[in-house]
């Protein structure tokens, strides 16, 4: 309680000045600029980058949103149906496009943070919280010629840079759900931006099981340390320093609320030097991450840990008018074990490495179309060389723009399929292949006039070799029956200065070979987006977002069976207003206070009213 008094009153008394409004970025941006982050595609060029399937979530797109979690920005995008056990911190998994939960590649600032010890290699969105983030970028459809193995649906990236724009903020509804978060950059006199950020969330509403009868709850904490020198004008030193801590309580499972505590931790250092030129990009950088779990139950402790080493070099080279290209290499050293104890023990231990050599190349026939190829070798250690590729051809007619893309993905086993057993016999199986994907993509957008566009995309996506466990589940194997993913998405927008409103809708469909519903793969979801200034006589201007998605019926397992749930309808709103160097803000998540179960067994948070501020210096 006293720390929450004095953290209010040291932010209503710092000096005042005016936050400069945010601009797009320029690479050399020596005075420290507040800017919108420019992040480039790895394997991309000049003529290829615009035909990459890419959304760019900004800082201020976070901020307007509201948003605690990452979850709070990701469920507002079409093609992303995501499952949380319960409130925030629980445990997450996010579906992209009707492909499994370990389709999606996670990556921090362009490398993959993927947790070897994971027993099914996806990543929990649960433990990541929004506050210190920079950007969000979504790659809908295979990525892996750009990322590497994984990214068989599509990848999430996110971006820690440096923000210019210095502020203190606090927002929540009560004392046991708030969050603080502060951000500071100065320029030293001999040139180097030093940028720290550091972030504290609590949250405890309800029981993570349905119709439970205790509250289950979290705390995060996050730190980012960011560092930029121009050694001169065309060479610039960067590196990051990024780590968030999440404990939670756990319920035992989906009926079983005498749970276990987890601590979560993830640290991450990246450092690397970029070079611009006229003509070409150099960028070289060097990364480290951690992970280090442990999970209390019944006077057991359960312990995860991995490290991974990966240094990434890549040139890209405008060569003339028409063509462009670019080429690098990514090494990447794995190792985890973790040790798992009491009633049900398992473990594993090992260590992976994989040689990624990749290029591309960008044509321009004329200023209406363009070819663009993408291309990757991967040499592991244990699943030996595999090759993915993306073919694209770009055509613009007039106001309309489409495109034609061939794609193929690939997703190596984890160090638990490969090496892990368990005390029911389970042992893991070092010839398992890697899964591998082929997608078709058809995109479209015509620009009505220069306020309304309307886009679509059509897709096709066949996985096999999956990797599932065997009949007797005692190891798993390549499974020889494909899965299929086709779907479409949809969307119409109109942007002006003040007026902003989007309507979506995404049809999606992922069978079996024997045609059977994929679990927790909802065939259709729509919605809009809506935001608009408005000027008052008495309040002066105020900013009104207005989000709605629904998603229908999926197929889970309910504690008995397989059965499908209800279809959701949910709708959020932000309000948020400038005031001197203040921005007072009111939110309102889950707006008709549905009452619903995702995944099945799992409650979820009903209406919430949350007041916040931010002070800018």
């Amino acid at each position: 309680m006293k720390k929450i008094f004095f953290f209010i009153l040291s932010l209503l008394i710092l000096k005042s000045s005016n936050a400069l409004a945010l601009e797009k970025c320029k690479w050399n941006n020596k005075d420290g600029v507040p800017c919108i982050t420019v992040s480039k595609t790895t394997n991309s060029s000049y003529y290829n980058q615009n035909n990459i399937n890419k959304i760019i979530i900004t800082k201020k797109d976070i901020l307007n949103s509201g948003a605690i979690d990452t979850i709070d920005v990701l469920k507002l995008v079409s093609g992303l149906d995501i499952f949380q056990s319960g409130q925030k911190g629980q445990q997450t998994s996010i579906f992209t496009r009707g492909s499994e939960s370990n389709h999606t590649l996670v990556l921090l600032n362009g490398i993959a943070i993927n947790d070897q010890s994971v027993t099914d290699g996806l990543h929990d969105f649960g433990q990541d919280f929004v506050q210190t983030i920079q950007q969000i970028e979504i790659y809908k459809g295979s990525n892996g010629a750009h990322f590497g193995p994984s990214a068989i649906a599509g990848a999430i990236n996110f971006i820690t840079d440096t923000d210019y724009t210095n502020s203190l903020s606090a927002s929540g509804f009560n004392f046991k759900n708030n969050t603080y978060d502060g951000n500071y950059t100065k320029i030293t006199n001999n040139g180097w931006h030093l940028n720290i950020k550091g972030a504290f969330s609590q949250n405890e509403t309800d029981s993570a099981i349905a119709k439970g009868d205790e509250n289950d709850g979290s705390e995060n904490y996050q730190l980012n340390l960011n560092v930029v020198k121009w050694i001169n004008d065309n060479l610039k030193f960067k590196s990051t320093l990024y780590s968030r801590r999440t404990k939670t309580a756990y319920d035992n499972n989906s009926t079983d609320e005498i749970g276990y505590l987890s601590d979560n931790k993830m640290y991450a250092f990246q450092s690397g030097i970029e070079r611009v030129y006229k003509n070409f990009e150099d960028n070289l950088i060097f990364h480290y991450h951690k992970y280090d779990r442990q999970y209390e139950n019944g006077g057991f402790l359960d312990e995860y840990y991995s490290q991974s080493l990966v240094t990434k070099a890549e040139r890209k080279i405008t060569a003339n008018e028409k063509l462009s290209f670019g080429y690098g290499s990514e090494y990447k050293y794995d190792w985890g074990n973790f040790e798992n104890r009491g009633s049900y023990s398992a473990s594993t231990r090992g260590h992976m490495n994989d040689l990624g050599l990749f290029l591309n190349a960008g044509y321009k026939f004329n200023n209406n179309r363009i070819f663009s190829y993408h291309g990757r070798i991967d040499d592991h250690n244990t699943t030996g060389t595999n090759e993915t590729y993306k073919l694209n051809l770009s055509q613009i007619i007039g106001n309309l723009k489409f495109s034609a893309t061939h794609s193929t993905g690939l997703r190596n086993p984890t160090l638990y399929e490969f090496y892990g057993s368990d005390q029911y016999g389970y042992t893991g199986n070092e010839n398992l292949n890697p899964e591998k994907s082929e997608t078709n993509e058809i995109y479209g957008e015509y620009n009505i006039n220069k306020y309304f566009k309307f886009t679509s995309t059509a897709y096709r996506t066949k996985v096999f070799d999956r990797i599932e466990l065997n009949s007797g589940w005692s190891a798993y194997e390549n499974k020889f029956s494909d899965i299929n993913q086709e779907g479409l998405e949809s969307q119409i927008s109109y942007n002006n200065k003040d007026l902003l409103f989007t309507i979506f809708s995404n049809f999606s469909k992922s069978r079996s070979a024997t045609d059977n519903h994929q679990s927790r793969r909802p065939d259709l979801s729509y919605g809009f987006n809506f935001g608009k200034k408005y000027l008052f006589d008495a309040l002066g201007e105020i900013d009104l977002k207005l989000n709605y998605k629904y998603t229908g019926e999926f197929l889970d397992w309910d504690g008995s069976a397989n059965t499908f749930q209800k279809s959701t309808n949910i709708a959020d709103m932000f309000l948020s207003k400038k005031l001197l160097d203040y921005n007072f803000t009111v939110s309102i998540t889950n707006l008709l206070n549905e009452r619903y179960e995702k995944p099945a067994t799992y409650s979820q948070d009903g209406r919430q009213l949350r007041f916040g501020f931010r002070r800018f210096y």
